[in-house]
């Protein structure tokens, strides 16, 4: 097996180049899943025209593409455990390209939400399977910030979406054509993805010794054939070592292992808890929150750009902290100052003061909160999971893991405006600036540091000899 050294020396000698041309292929993927839920905003207005849908229709038709998500996020792991990463993300392609026409020509309300939930299928994959791909495609001392890209594609897809509302608003079926316009992107994913070599730690697993060995010259180059070696006899040993240290019961069963309990309550955890600080509402309603506390709707339809802004720019920020200062401590320090952040929100509200300063000060930490957000939570939510778990049930632990999340965001999006209307804006961001307290102290007690290491590298360190 290739020492520590060995194996980082082997992400500095290589060229970066192929990997970074699969990472960005793969991160399309990141791109729909930004774009299809960010598309709906823009859209709505238009659809509930057209379709005179009521409140719970209108509900319904955006909702549903959780419901898809949750479904794909199900589905994919265990799909891809068996038949391998790349097939199956060919297949999101398909299914994205398919979602969008039905979109674009849906004759009813009916229809669309079908739609939506067969885009929600797709997205479901994509958040599993992206990151995963990437992960055991990258290079150690660059995996953080590659699988990184994920994360900056679906930030890059929601204002792209925004790009969209804006341009096509005064187009005859307006909403017919931004839900198209979502095929394009697909195809080249699927294109893309057809051209792309499978993961070399899944063909590591299903014992193809040369067809890896290719992939990997393909990914790190032909110059550092030693390297190649010492990374595949490290990715076959580690193949070996899944298979006689993980659980051989089923793969869902397998999940629920002691050996293996650590790394998923890691895992799902993070999600939960990410999902429960409320992240998503504070951008979603973003304009009704600092119309409460005092905003004009102008001013605070200006504010929501900028905070859209902020999470644009500040997500490259995250992407090369998160393989300098590592996983655990980046997530800790951002669920800090997400606390911190909500915490002075909740008491800038609870002060009030319509139409003062008090409300500038409100946008100011909904903007620390979003860009601690961007730059530390949204980046590892993704990147730990794709590290923690075990070659033989990582696409499995995946679909668990991403299953939490979709739901949790459903429950959490289910649930804001109630606790608004019941606890108002000052107690309803205390109950979730204290998440994020649990947040930071869930990074510093459950989270394993995996910064600079090999995947198999962490599997032998987090499992049980």
């Amino acid at each position: 097996m290739a020492s520590p050294d060995t194996t980082v020396t082997q992400g500095i000698s290589g060229s970066l180049r192929p990997v970074i041309g699969v990472a960005l292929v793969a991160a399309l993927g990141g791109l729909l899943f930004g774009y299809d839920t960010g598309v709906i905003s823009g859209a709505l207005l238009t659809i509930e025209s057209d379709f005179h849908l009521s409140s719970f229709s209108s509900g319904v038709v955006v909702s549903s593409i959780l419901v898809g998500a949750m479904i794909g996020a199900a589905v994919a792991g265990n799909l891809s455990d068996r038949y391998g990463r790349r097939p199956v993300l060919v297949a999101a392609a398909a299914i994205f390209t398919v979602g969008a026409a039905m979109a674009a020509f849906a004759p009813s309300a009916a229809m669309l939400t079908a739609a939506r939930v067969v885009l929600g299928l797709g997205i479901g994959v994509a958040s599993n399977l992206v990151p995963v791909f990437i992960a055991e495609a990258a290079p150690p001392l660059y995996r953080g910030r590659l699988v990184g890209l994920n994360q900056l594609m679906i930030t890059l897809g929601i204002v792209l979406a925004y790009a969209a509302n804006y341009s096509l608003e005064n187009v005859t079926d307006s909403w017919r054509w931004m839900f198209g316009l979502a095929a394009v992107p697909a195809v080249l994913f699927g294109v893309g993805m057809l051209s792309m070599p499978e993961s070399p730690r899944w063909l590591a697993l299903r014992g193809h010794t040369d067809r890896a060995r290719s992939v990997l010259t393909r990914l790190r180059g032909p110059g550092d054939p030693a390297g190649v070696e010492a990374e595949l006899a490290e990715a076959m040993a580690g193949a070996g070592r899944t298979e006689a240290r993980t659980p051989r019961k089923g793969r869902w069963r397998a999940l629920t292992d002691r050996s293996v309990r650590p790394v998923i309550i890691a895992g799902v955890g993070l999600q939960i808890l990410g999902q429960a600080s409320g992240v998503n509402t504070v951008i979603y309603y973003a304009p009704k929150i600092f119309e409460s506390s005092g905003l004009g709707s102008s001013s605070s339809i200006l504010a929501t750009v900028g905070v859209g802004v902020v999470n644009l720019l500040m997500t490259p920020v995250g992407m090369f902290a998160v393989d300098r200062f590592g996983r655990k401590k980046l997530l800790a320090s951002g669920a800090a100052v997400m606390t911190l952040a909500l915490a002075g929100l909740a008491v800038t509200l609870a002060a009030g003061g319509r139409g003062s300063s008090v409300a500038w000060l409100a946008v100011l930490f909904v903007v620390v909160f979003v860009a601690a957000v961007a730059t530390t939570l949204n980046v590892v939510v993704f990147i730990i999971p794709s590290e923690l778990y075990p070659l033989r049930i990582r696409g499995t632990a995946m679909s668990a893991t991403m299953f939490s999340n979709w739901a949790m965001n459903f429950l959490v999006s289910l649930t804001f405006l109630t606790l608004l209307n019941t606890f108002g804006g000052a107690g309803t961001f205390t109950l979730y600036a204290v998440v994020c307290a649990l947040l930071t102290l869930f990074a510093l007690r459950c989270i394993p540091e995996t910064k600079g290491k090999s995947l198999e590298q962490i599997e032998q360190e987090l499992l049980p000899k």
